[in-house]
C-alpha cells in the first residue's frame, strides 16, 4: 500500500481530474512531493517528528487546532506513504509512538528549506501588506 494517498481514492479513478493529477505527479517531481506533503497538517507532523520519536498524545498537544480525527487520518496517510512508522506497545494503557522512517528522513533538507522560505516569504509579504494598508485612503 506504499505510495497511496487517500485523497485520490475518494474520487473515481477514471475521472478526468484523477487522470490529470496522475499525469502531473508522474511527470513532475515537485507535484509528486506536494501530493505526499499536501494539506495543512502533514508538514506540522513531519517537522515535529524530525526531532525524534513522539507519542500520539505528544503530537496532539504540540499541534494546536488539529482534531483527533484529522491527526489519525494524516498519520495513516503518512504511514501508508512510507514516511513514518507507527509502533504500538502491548501495554495498559496502550502506548503508540511515531517516528520518521529512513525514507521520511530523506525529506529533512526539503522540510528545512520549505520552512526557511516560508518564514522569508511571510516577512516579505507582511511588510508589503502593512504598507499597502497604511497608504490606502
Amino acid at each position: 500500500m506504499l505510495g497511496t494517498n487517500k485523497t485520490v481514492s475518494m474520487r473515481k479513478e477514471t475521472s478526468t481530474n484523477a487522470f490529470n493529477e496522475k499525469l502531473i505527479t508522474d511527470s513532475c517531481g515537485m507535484a509528486n512531493s506536494l501530493r505526499v506533503l499536501g494539506g495543512r497538517w502533514k508538514p506540522a507532523i513531519l517537522c515535529r517528528l524530525r526531532y525524534g520519536i513522539m507519542r500520539y498524545s505528544e503530537l496532539k498537544k504540540s499541534i494546536e487546532g488539529i482534531s483527533e480525527r484529522m491527526l489519525v487520518a494524516q498519520l495513516r496517510e503518512l504511514e501508508n506513504d512510507g514516511l513514518i512508522r507507527r509502533v504500538v506497545y502491548p501495554e495498559v494503557p496502550p502506548r503508540v509512538e511515531y517516528q520518521l522512517t529512513a525514507l521520511g528522513s530523506t525529506m529533512e533538507p526539503m522540510l528545512i528549506a520549505m520552512s526557511d522560505w516560508g518564514n522569508f516569504y511571510r516577512m516579505e509579504t507582511e511588510g508589503k501588506q502593512m504598507t499597502s494598508e497604511v497608504s490606502a485612503p
